[in-house]
């Protein structure tokens, strides 16, 4: 891990258990992450925390995941985010709707820790965004 940059991930998600998995993925992966319970959370937790990454429920309280990357993508700054749906709905519509909203990925539940690390690691290795 030495050597490499610590990067910033916002994960949420409104059921606890899938939070505390995607942390535990994210600190595997040696990064540092940042936890929203909502929608309205998540999008002010974007713009004060500026996360390298982004990764987004769709069924959240207040405002939905596709909601909340629409908005991000309107911020003068909002092409930059990296944006990953994480979702239980895995159809090619759910996952076309996600691209609509803005989303540069996406992850259908449930998914193996294994998986998210190594998505994780492939996207923020990679300075495309920045």
């Amino acid at each position: 891990m030495s050597g490499k940059a610590t990067k910033k991930v916002l994960i949420c998600d409104d059921e606890p258990l899938i939070r505390e998995a995607m942390s535990y993925a994210v600190e595997k992966a040696g990064h540092q992450f940042v936890l929203a319970e909502d929608g309205v959370q998540a999008f002010e937790m974007v713009v004060s925390e500026n996360p390298d990454l982004v990764l987004l429920d769709v069924g959240m309280p207040g405002m939905s995941g596709f909601d909340v990357c629409k908005k991000i993508r309107e911020l003068p700054n909002g092409d930059k985010f990296f944006i990953m749906i994480v979702s239980a709905f895995g159809q090619a519509a759910d996952k076309e709707k996600a691209a609509q909203s803005g989303a540069d990925d996406y992850l259908s539940k449930p998914f193996s820790p294994r998986d998210l690390v190594a998505k994780l690691e492939s996207i923020l290795s990679s300075d495309v965004k920045k």
